[in-house]
């Protein structure tokens, strides 16, 4: 059985998922080789007014900080052959 965790953007405890940071079909898979998810809530991921399939301004800054953090490890360069552009 599922149990509870505390959402990584409203701080809600409830039934999570993963995040994908860059989805779609191709950057499903090399978010995970790079450990670019996020465990939500139902409202945070999908169904919320700032939920982040709905709000570009939090798609957008979790986007950032997750180049950034590659980029603590990787060069730019690695990024962008990766994920196919640059969000900084």
């Amino acid at each position: 059985m599922k149990e509870r965790e505390e959402c990584m953007m409203c701080h809600r405890w409830d039934y999570l998922s993963d995040h994908h940071v860059f989805y779609g079909t191709a950057n499903r898979k090399i978010s995970e080789k790079y450990d670019m998810t996020i465990r939500v809530c139902p409202d945070c991921h999908l169904n919320g007014k700032r939920a982040i399939h709905n709000c570009i301004e939090v798609d957008r800054a979790l986007k950032e900080e997750y180049q950034r953090r590659f980029e603590g490890t990787h060069a730019r360069e690695e990024f962008v052959r990766a994920f196919g552009r640059n969000y900084l």
